[in-house]
């Protein structure tokens, strides 16, 4: 079975040194689609070094390794088809502000292996933390098709609830460059789900797609800039 859930449970966490600075930030801010108009200053919060501040979500690549939804395929017990694979959850949790430039170590492991029968689902839980403490908290949770059905544990079954009937809060609209998955993918994640048309269409897709984690940066964007006032400090 490509997918050893007692050996990718017992295995001991992978630690590895992580560092960035303003032009890893920077990136990532034009990888989710900031900076636009270039001369706002809202948007100079995310562009320009001077006044730089560094949205949350920036801690899913910082270190420029794999993100979690790749890194967990190279841990002991797994061994799938990366065509196979889709990215099904994400959680983070920072414990402080996220530095403009900082020097880390990363801990991650897998914590859950679930069976949905048709597929499964592993779960990779990364610990980073600094001199001064813990910085982040992240899990990934990896989506990887025709590879359940051992009879394993089925794991918890998420469903949306009812569709509110009145108005939105908040409408938000912000444009996708048709390049975005490129410019995105420069801050680490090599998949060609996300430049390749021939792997896309290997994997069931018409064309190559954007990444999971740019539309989560980009949503926290648009919170942050509009129910937040731009203080990147409020998000947890």
């Amino acid at each position: 079975m490509p997918i050893d859930a007692a050996g990718a449970l017992a295995a001991a966490p992978r630690v590895r040194e992580i560092r960035w600075d303003h032009k890893d930030v920077q990136l990532y801010h034009l990888g989710i689609g900031a900076g636009l108009p270039a001369d706002d200053p809202r948007e100079l919060r995310y562009t320009l070094e001077s006044r730089l501040h560094v949205l949350p979500s920036f801690a899913t690549v910082a270190g420029g390794g794999p993100p979690g939804v790749i890194a967990a395929l190279s841990a002991p017990g797994v061994d799938v088809d990366l065509a196979r694979v889709l990215h099904g959850g994400q959680r983070l949790r920072v414990h402080r502000p996220v530095p403009v430039r900082g020097r880390a170590r990363a801990a991650s492991r897998i914590v859950a292996v679930y069976d949905k029968g048709t597929a499964a689902v592993l779960v990779l839980r990364t610990e980073v933390r600094d001199d001064d403490g813990p910085l982040w908290t992240e899990e990934a949770e990896v989506f990887v098709r025709g590879e359940g059905g051992w009879g394993g544990e089925r794991g918890p079954s998420g469903r949306p609830g009812p569709v509110p009937r009145q108005a939105p809060d908040r409408v938000v609209e912000r444009a996708v460059r048709e390049d975005q998955a490129l410019l995105y993918r420069l801050c680490g994640d090599w998949n060609p789900l996300h430049a390749d048309p021939a792997f896309a269409a290997r994997a069931g897709f018409e064309r190559p797609v954007l990444h999971g984690l740019c539309t989560y940066g980009a949503a926290l964007k648009a919170v942050v800039d509009t129910l937040l006032d731009g203080d990147v400090g409020r998000v947890r």
